[in-house]
């Protein structure tokens, strides 16, 4: 199983690490860590240096209750993060974290390598058309409603069947567009109460039935800290358990914020299945 990234073909049948880098203020765990230009490529090299085969800027938080950020001031944040990484490291595959076209479209001229799409086209009409013209790998994710609406859309006839069903009319808009690689998120945290995640974690594999890598992010996520009676900033140990959990039921790729951690996880896990 692979996917095209700027003309290299990455291997994903082995598990991957995305590494989180968000350059807002309001991001429930990072926001405002990376400030400066030394901290972005110290906090970059690191990821690199850890095992990270993909590092994901987000310049818009979409955590329950974000604020709204404009188009302009989204890739006044990205733009420049994008050419100072790929100036210092030219071979890094970066992630786009976007619902917009237009960020997509300029992110990806600028040297982006893939789009990863909380909403999977639903925020934006012309987000798959634009995907589908630039040829990058495509991420959706599954989520109902906006960051701002969706924790009051949690209603589900049979939360696994309505996730695989989302996924198939999500997936058959992108293939109509042409887009070939495809990675599906099932959307933790996004429109789900505590106990549909870890229903969803604990039935991930069932969405292997669409056929398509699995993105697993639970990075540092309430479904953890609450659960724990604890805090973003102490959920690291929680996200490594949960973590290995993922890998078990088929995520190809872990999106978190500690790199380090969850390569660990994937060589265990890589161990334990040889």
């Amino acid at each position: 199983m692979t996917i095209n990234c700027k003309g290299q073909l990455i291997d994903i049948s082995k598990p991957k690490v995305m590494g989180v880098l968000n350059v807002t203020p309001d991001s429930f765990y990072d926001g405002g860590s990376y400030k400066d230009e030394s901290d972005i490529l110290n906090q970059v090299a690191t990821m690199l240096t850890e095992g990270a085969t993909f590092i994901d800027v987000g310049g818009y938080s979409s955590r329950p209750g974000a604020d709204f950020v404009s188009e302009e001031e989204e890739l006044k944040r990205v733009v420049p993060v994008i050419e100072l990484i790929l100036k210092e490291f030219p071979k890094t595959y970066i992630s786009i974290d976007t619902f917009r076209s237009k960020v997509a479209k300029q992110t990806i001229e600028t040297g982006a390598a893939l789009i990863n799409d909380i909403s999977a086209g639903k925020l934006d009409e012309k987000m798959i058309e634009t995907i589908g013209k630039f040829g990058v790998p495509y991420i959706m994710m599954h989520m109902r409603g906006n960051p701002k609406t969706m924790q009051s859309q949690t209603d589900y006839k049979d939360l696994v069947k309505d996730i695989v069903s989302y996924f198939g009319e999500r997936i058959a808009q992108a293939h109509k567009a042409k887009i070939n690689d495809i990675i599906i998120d099932p959307g933790f945290g996004f429109a789900k109460t505590l106990k549909q995640n870890f229903e969803l974690l604990n039935k991930m594999e069932l969405l292997k039935i669409t056929d398509k890598p699995i993105l697993s992010g639970i990075s540092r996520k309430s479904m953890i800290y609450k659960t724990l009676n604890t805090s973003a900033s102490e959920a690291l140990n929680g996200t490594t358990a949960l973590n290995m959990m993922a890998l078990e039921n088929g995520a190809s790729i872990l999106r978190v914020h500690d790199v380090k951690e969850a390569m660990e996880c994937v060589t265990l896990f890589n161990q334990l299945k040889s």
